[in-house]
């Protein structure tokens, strides 16, 4: 497991944050498909929180595209870096989501995020700053559809609706089980909408969250419970 301090010159207030998306938002890649849904490695990143404690713990989970079998994984543990703001959450996160990436043995594939990439009030959520900074091509899978509006797909699985901020398409709402409440679905960096449904669709062979999530999100609660019964708070 590994060990993460907050960087230097992270930002500490809410005008920096601000600054710092409006910056990086401009940098996300909207044009490019993306790797094909089935080929080389597909990793699912996560997080889990201890505010009483201030401890955030990261997980990837790395699968072989085509078989879903478990590649590599590694976690870390690090301080909360960001206070909590709505529209900044990714702020309390990457310095931690960035190290558990690099501490991986393998190259990380298309990565998926238990959350939002444009599917954001700014338009630049986890995903997609964790694309920007990284070159990866990211996608979020996330549970609920945030402030967006939605039409219910139809009930067979694979069917979707655009997710919606007044006239703009900012995800989807795809259905991954028949009959089940569909995920949403937004570009991070560096694929296309429709290739990131039909990644999720892949990744959904048995269940309503693709496999990359049920696995990340599993390692990173273990990994938040081992760092706070067995570290103190200010050894991190």
């Amino acid at each position: 497991m590994t060990t993460v301090r907050v960087p230097a010159g992270w930002p500490a207030t809410e005008e920096e944050a601000l600054a710092v998306q409006d910056e990086l938002r401009a940098r996300v890649v909207l044009d490019e498909p993306g790797p094909a849904p089935g080929t080389g490695h597909v990793t699912g990143v996560d997080v889990a929180y201890d505010d009483e404690r201030d401890v955030v713990a990261a997980a990837a989970v790395v699968l072989d595209a085509a078989s879903l079998d478990v590649v590599a994984e590694a976690t870390a543990v690090g301080q909360v870096s960001f206070p909590y703001v709505p529209g900044l959450l990714a702020f309390r996160e990457i310095p931690t989501v960035l190290a558990v990436l690099d501490a991986l043995p393998c190259p990380p594939g298309l990565v998926v995020c238990d959350g939002y990439g444009l599917a954001h009030p700014r338009r630049f959520g986890l995903a997609s700053h964790l694309g920007v900074l990284t070159g990866l091509p990211t996608i979020g899978v996330a549970k609920n559809p945030f402030t967006f509006a939605y039409d219910e797909p139809d009930a067979p699985r694979g069917s979707s609706s655009p997710l919606l901020a007044g006239d703009e398409e900012v995800g989807r709402a795809l259905r991954t089980r028949d009959g089940v409440k569909p995920v949403f679905v937004s570009v991070g960096h560096r694929v296309s909408l429709a290739g990131a449904c039909a990644h999720t669709l892949a990744l959904t062979p048995a269940y309503r969250l693709p496999e990359t999530t049920r696995r990340a999100d599993g390692l990173c609660r273990r990994a938040l419970q081992e760092a706070t019964t067995r570290q103190a708070p200010t050894s991190l």
